[in-house]
């Protein structure tokens, strides 16, 4: 089980505070992205066995040539990887161009090529881009030959054609920390427009599914050093993270940590949020399309 907080870190806490009031207005925003279509390039098929999904999150998603977009206001085009780590973004087109209109699209792709992004730049508002700042992280996760460099040269290469969003997941290599830290540090020499921090889940069927999440203090320590490095930069605490009693105690600390939207959050930050004096936003789409 994780262990609670460790309020020691309270001034750190609230130093991020400090510096979220001084760069921001007092508003924060909640989103439940309902009106945000999931769709899946690829169906269920991942040639990648990922040891935190091993494709169990693909099922969620409808597969592009079935997807019903009726009332959908945007889309998050996602799907599984080749055995490169590539999402084949260039699949089905037709089908991209013919859900594209009048709607917002989030693109979450793997690594990719210059013609890869040109072809589909014209269908793009935001990328999301899951970034690794570790190499042994980047094997044993995904099974890949890679290393940081190559994550990093995709990075700056969808930056020279679209808004791109990284993500974090904190504790990706089993629910240990690792990458975490030197994933920052390059994301604020490389530099970045806003930052989604999301937490590893456990998950059955996969090699992982005998894990713990990180702790929660060592998710708030990341949060608190995400702020701090990027202070004038949006901070998204994503869906994708532990939900019960884990979500409880998390989301009131991230919003005390300075972190500016949160995708589906615990009562209690809602709750923090409104004691705090902060304004509050709804949203119904993904968080990088929302705010």
């Amino acid at each position: 089980m994780h262990q609670p907080f460790d309020f020691a870190q309270d001034r750190r806490l609230e130093r991020a505070w400090q510096v979220r009031l001084a760069h921001f207005p007092m508003e924060i925003e909640f989103d439940n992205p309902v009106d945000t279509a999931v769709i899946s390039l690829t169906g269920v098929q991942c040639a990648l066995d990922c040891a935190h999904c091993g494709g169990h999150y693909l099922r969620g998603m409808q597969p592009i040539w079935q997807a019903r977009v009726e009332g959908a206001t945007s889309c998050l085009i996602s799907g599984g990887c080749d055995a490169l780590g590539r999402v084949p973004v260039t699949a089905h087109l037709d089908r991209i161009k013919a859900i594209r209109q009048g709607r917002v699209m989030n693109w979450h792709v793997g690594l990719i090529g210059e013609k890869e992004i040109r072809t589909i730049a014209p269908y793009v508002d935001v990328i999301s881009f899951d970034f690794v700042g570790d190499d042994e992280t980047i094997r044993e996760v995904y099974g890949l030959d890679l290393t940081v460099e190559d994550y990093v040269q995709s990075y700056q290469l969808l930056r020279q054609h679209a808004r791109v969003l990284p993500h974090i997941t904190i504790g990706l290599r089993g629910g240990k920390i690792g990458h975490e830290h030197r994933a920052l540090e390059i994301l604020e020499e490389l530099g970045l427009e806003g930052l989604v921090l999301i937490v590893f889940i456990p998950t059955a069927g996969t090699r992982y599914a005998d894990r713990q999440p990180p702790e929660i203090g060592q998710v708030v320590d990341i949060l608190v050093q995400a702020r701090l490095r990027f202070p004038d930069k949006l901070l998204y605490l994503g869906c994708m993270r532990p939900r019960g009693r884990y979500r409880i105690e998390l989301d009131p600390l991230a919003v005390r940590a300075g972190v500016n939207a949160i995708v589906n959050p615990a009562r209690e930050a809602v709750r923090l949020a409104e004691e705090l004096g902060l304004a509050i936003k709804r949203g119904q789409e993904c968080c990088v399309i929302s705010y």
